[in-house]
C-alpha cells in the first residue's frame, strides 16, 4: 500500500510539472505590441496586472483603461494611478465575480463607447481562457493580449503561487469550453445590441 501511494505521489507530481512546462505555449497568448482603443484589465491578482496596464498607457497603447472585477477593482484603479495612469482615463467594473462574468458585465460599457479594438491583461496563464470569453461576449472588437510576464524560470513557476494557479487553469479551461458548448446548443448566452454587430 505504502509503495502504491508512493508511486501515485509521484505520477501525480511528474503531471504536475508537466503541466506547469507547457503552460506558456497553451494557456498563453500574447500578441504583438500595437496600439488599441482601451485597455481592459482584470482583477485577480492585482499588483502585476496594474503594473502591466499602466505601462501599455504610459507607452501609448490605448487612451482609456477599464478595470474588470470584484475585490481588488479599486485597488488595481488606484495602483495604476500612482503609476502614473491619469484617473480620467479610468472607468471601472467591479461586480464581476468570474472571468465569463468579466466579459459580460464589461461588453455594455466597452459596447458605450464603440471601442473597435481593445488589449486585455491579466495573468500570463489566465489569457488563453479570458481572451476567448471577452472574443464571446463582444465579438465586433478586435480583441488581442498581452498579459503580465511568467516569473524568469520554471523552478519559480513551479514552486510559487503560480505553479497551483496553473494546475487549476487547465480544468477551468475544460469547464468553460464545455459551458460554453452548452450555451451554443441552447442558444444562451450570445451577444446582442452593438456587440452583435446591431445597428445603434
Amino acid at each position: 500500500m505504502l509503495v502504491a501511494a508512493a508511486l501515485a505521489a509521484i505520477m501525480v507530481f511528474v503531471v504536475y510539472l508537466c503541466l506547469v512546462a507547457l503552460a506558456e505555449p497553451l494557456l498563453t497568448v500574447r500578441n504583438a505590441f500595437a496600439r488599441s482603443d482601451v485597455i481592459v484589465v482584470l482583477g485577480g491578482d492585482g499588483p502585476p496586472r496594474a503594473a502591466r496596464a499602466a505601462e501599455l498607457w504610459l507607452a501609448g497603447m490605448a487612451p482609456s483603461i477599464l478595470v474588470s472585477g470584484d475585490g481588488d477593482c479599486l485597488y488595481i484603479r488606484d495602483a495604476m494611478i500612482d503609476a502614473g495612469v491619469a484617473g480620467a482615463a479610468i472607468k471601472t467594473e467591479c461586480q464581476s465575480g468570474s472571468t465569463r462574468e468579466n466579459a459580460e458585465l464589461s461588453a455594455p460599457i466597452l459596447a458605450e463607447a464603440q471601442f473597435a479594438s481593445a488589449t486585455l491583461v491579466t495573468s500570463w496563464y489566465h489569457s488563453r481562457r479570458a481572451l476567448t470569453s471577452f472574443a464571446r461576449a463582444c465579438p465586433r472588437i478586435a480583441w488581442r493580449s498581452d498579459p503580465t510576464e511568467p516569473p524568469p524560470t520554471f523552478l519559480r513557476a513551479a514552486f510559487s503561487h503560480h505553479g497551483p494557479a496553473v494546475a487549476q487553469e487547465y480544468a477551468k479551461i475544460v469547464v468553460y469550453t464545455l459551458g460554453d458548448l452548452a450555451r451554443d446548443i441552447e442558444g444562451t448566452g450570445k451577444p446582442t445590441g452593438w456587440c452583435a454587430g446591431e445597428p445603434v
